[in-house]
C-alpha cells in the first residue's frame, strides 16, 4: 500500500527527468547486481540496496553531499518517487559505508554496463564497435596540499637528488599529485574515459593521479572495450601505442604529433582534422560533466573513491544522454 506521501508526490510531479530515468531502466536487473551484498552495515534496521544505489545516483547528478543527500531525501518529492524512500530515510553515515561497499566490491563498474546494455537493448544507445574515443581530464583534489615541495635531498650522500613537486606533498590525500598544464598547476587526478565515437555514451573510466603519462597509460585505459577504431589526440601519439592497437586487431586513430625538425607532413595534417571531426565526442562529455554535474573537483579522498565518483557521475551522464533521446 503506497503511504500518503508518496500518493501526495505522484499527483504533484509532472514530466521529471528522474521519472523519464525511471521509465527507461528496469531496476530488477541492477538489483541483479547487488544481489551479493546483505544488509548488514547499512543502518539498524537494514535498507533496500537498490534503493540506496538510485540514491547515490541522484547524488551524482545533483552533487550533493552525504549531508545534503539525506536531507533532499527526505524533503524533495521527486527524490522520494525516484528511490521509494518514503518512511525509512538512510541518514548520511549509511549513506557514505554504501558507496564506499560499491567501491570496494567493484560493483559501480558492473553498474555502468548493466545500465549500458540496456540502454542498447531499447535502441537508446549503439555499442562502440565502430570506433572509441579516449582522453583524459584533470579533477582537482579534495585537499588542498599544506605545502609544496620543489625539492629535497635524499640524505647528504645523495645530495643533489630531488623529488619533484609532484612526487612530494603534505596533504590528506595521499594519492593525490601536482601536474602544471599551461600556465597552471593543478593537484589532483587524471579521469581517462572512453566514450562511443558515434554518440559519446562513456563505456569506461579509469583514475590515477595526476602526475601518470596519458601516453603511458593507453593501453590500461583501452582495457575492457570492444571496437574495431581507436581515436586519441596527439597526446597519445607513440610508436608504442599504434603496435598495442596493432596487436589487438584495432585501427589506429591516433592524432599525429610534431617533433622537433620533423614538422607534420599533408596527409599526416588530413588525418588529424578528420581524426578532430569524431574526437570532440569526448570534450562533450567532459564538458557536461564539468558543468552539469559540477565534476571539476573530486569530494573524496584517494584513487579508488574518486574512481567511484566518476564512475557515479558517468551513469548521471548517460542516463541524462538516453532521456534526451528517448
Amino acid at each position: 500500500m503506497k503511504s500518503f506521501l508518496k500518493l501526495a508526490a505522484e499527483s504533484r510531479v509532472r514530466n521529471n527527468n528522474l521519472l523519464k530515468v525511471d521509465s527507461i531502466i528496469d531496476w530488477d536487473q541492477l538489483r541483479l547486481v547487488l544481489k551479493k551484498i546483505d544488509r548488514s552495515g547499512l543502518g539498524p534496521t537494514g535498507y533496500d540496496t537498490l534503493k540506496l544505489l538510485k540514491a547515490l545516483i541522484l547524488q551524482a547528478w545533483y552533487s550533493l553531499s552525504d549531508p545534503e543527500l539525506e536531507e533532499s531525501l527526505r524533503v524533495r518529492m521527486d527524490f522520494l518517487l525516484f528511490t521509494d524512500l518514503d518512511e525509512n530515510v538512510p541518514d548520511s553515515t549509511t549513506i557514505c559505508r554504501f558507496r564506499n561497499l560499491l567501491i570496494s566490491r567493484g560493483l559501480l563498474e558492473k553498474a555502468l554496463k548493466n545500465i549500458n546494455r540496456q540502454l542498447e537493448e531499447k535502441n537508446l544507445k549503439v555499442k562502440p564497435t565502430e570506433g572509441a574515443i579516449v582522453d583524459a581530464t584533470i579533477i582537482e583534489s579534495a585537499a588542498a596540499p599544506q605545502k609544496t615541495i620543489d625539492a629535497i635531498p635524499i640524505d647528504r650522500e645523495e645530495e643533489g637528488t630531488v623529488y619533484e613537486a609532484s612526487d612530494v606533498q603534505l596533504s590528506a590525500d595521499k594519492d593525490a599529485r601536482w601536474l602544471k598544464k599551461g600556465n597552471r598547476s593543478y593537484f589532483g587526478y587524471k579521469s581517462f574515459v572512453t566514450v562511443g565515437a558515434r554518440q559519446g555514451y562513456v563505456e569506461k573510466v579509469a583514475v590515477t593521479p595526476a602526475n601518470v603519462s596519458e601516453c603511458k597509460y593507453f593501453e590500461k585505459a583501452i582495457e575492457g572495450v570492444e571496437t574495431s577504431r581507436y581515436y586519441a589526440d596527439k597526446g597519445y601519439a607513440s610508436a608504442e601505442n599504434r603496435a598495442i592497437l596493432k596487436k589487438k586487431g584495432v585501427k589506429s586513430a591516433i592524432m599525429h604529433a610534431a617533433r622537433k625538425n620533423n614538422p607534420l607532413g599533408h596527409w599526416q595534417k588530413v588525418f588529424n582534422k578528420l581524426v578532430s571531426r569524431v574526437r570532440y565526442r569526448v570534450e562533450q562529455a567532459f564538458g557536461t560533466m564539468k558543468r552539469k554535474f559540477n565534476f571539476t573537483r573530486a569530494s573524496y579522498f584517494g584513487t579508488e573513491k574518486v574512481l567511484g565518483q566518476c564512475l557515479l557521475k558517468a551513469i548521471a551522464f548517460n542516463l541524462l544522454k538516453a532521456i534526451n533521446i528517448a
